[in-house]
């Protein structure tokens, strides 16, 4: 599907004001509610199509239930669920733009943030009085309501304790200062750690539009791990002045410090994190899997399907670049200066016309086939 690149003009998405406005006044900073974000909003999956999408194994799922207090939570996938009468129960389905395309349009909505900080949408199907408890994220989430009503007390609290033996990260101790009841096409955006509760006023469905924001324990352990791979030490420890040891058991002191002679030589560059960054955060998650074409196309069909239709990225690719860096789905390759325009414009975009597409190299032609093979590129 297409992406729209967003504009530094003023959006009904962010309550009339520009994204640049919204950067700087509210993102990572404080809440905004905004009325009819998207004017007369329906569902976009029906609610049996959820549901069905919540008993495949290749969807992350959770049901989520509270009674007298008393909360529990299974994972899915679900063969059989409560019965829509039934109240105070909530199904969580993440990564549906994964699997729809109406959803990943929706997503892309929200790509002024940025597609590295991008992450999914969750879409939140609950009875009455169905919610997941007070509670805070580590990351900022727009709250789109879809169907029904959704009553959300939020709070700026510094106390983000939490209850202990519980299934769900709930706060012990939450203080609301706020609440607000939305209709279809509201928008609550909550920046990290602010406390907030959301009830169902009766049957609704939310969606929850997500955004990476990866530990920096998770980089540096990938980081490290990435680097092991790039890293090459010749040579191998010796010690021809070696003399008997009277302490057979105590650690070398010669071979510490020759060990840590050599790791002091070991070094990274900017670039060497760029590249890491890239391939890391285009990485598609584990649960996220490409059919590849079972009857590709001939190399010279393709390129003259798609000088003519244009091509677009699968739902599931994620695509960035960095100067002459090019990544997708893990993957990263250099590109040529003539080169880069197409492809920028591809991973901004998500789309390349057919004009565009006639005016790209050989190579990147012979580039677009691979990932038209493996499933990670369409054609329109």
């Amino acid at each position: 599907m297409a992406a729209t690149i967003p504009s530094m003009k003023k959006s009904a998405l962010l309550g009339n004001l520009t994204p640049d406005v919204f950067m700087r006044q509210y993102w990572h900073k404080k809440p905004l509610l905004v009325r009819q974000a998207i004017p007369d909003f329906s569902p976009l999956l029906p609610k049996e199509a959820l549901l069905d999408m919540a008993a495949k194994d290749d969807v992350e799922s959770r049901l989520i239930r509270v009674a007298r207090g008393k909360w529990t939570m299974r994972n899915g996938p679900f063969d059989k669920l409560p019965s829509v009468r039934t109240p105070e129960w909530t199904m969580l389905v993440q990564g549906v733009n994964l699997h729809d395309d109406a959803a990943d349009a929706l997503l892309r909505k929200f790509s002024f943030i940025g597609e590295s900080r991008l992450d999914d949408l969750m879409i939140s199907y609950a009875t009455e009085g169905g919610g997941v408890g007070p509670h805070f994220d580590s990351y900022d989430v727009f709250l789109l309501q879809a169907q029904g009503q959704r009553r959300w007390r939020i709070s700026a609290q510094k106390d983000l304790s939490l209850q202990e033996g519980m299934p769900l990260k709930i706060l012990r101790n939450f203080q609301p200062e706020q609440e607000f009841v939305l209709d279809p096409g509201d928008m609550l955006y909550l920046p990290p750690h602010y406390a907030h509760e959301g009830v169902a006023l009766g049957e609704c469905m939310t969606y929850s539009i997500g955004f990476r924001a990866p530990a920096y324990q998770e980089l540096a352990e990938g980081f490290f791990q990435f680097m092991a791979e790039q890293i090459e030490q010749p040579g191998r420890y010796r010690d021809p002045a070696r003399r008997p040891a009277r302490h057979p058991a105590q650690l070398d002191k010669d071979l510490l410090d020759k060990t840590a002679a050599m790791l002091r030589k070991v070094s990274f560059s900017k670039k060497d994190i760029a590249l890491f960054l890239g391939e890391h955060l285009s990485e598609p998650k584990p649960n996220v899997f490409f059919d590849p074409l079972e009857k590709p196309l001939r190399p010279g069909r393709f390129r003259k399907d798609a000088c003519q239709r244009g091509l677009h990225l699968a739902r599931k690719s994620r695509m960035l670049y960095l100067g002459e860096h090019v990544f997708i789905n893990g993957q990263s390759f250099i590109a040529g200066k003539t080169d880069r325009p197409a492809l920028q414009r591809l991973a901004d975009r998500r789309i390349l016309t057919g004009a565009e597409v006639s005016e790209a190299s050989d190579d990147v032609l012979a580039a677009f086939h691979d990932w038209h093979v493996q499933g990670w590129l369409r054609l329109r």
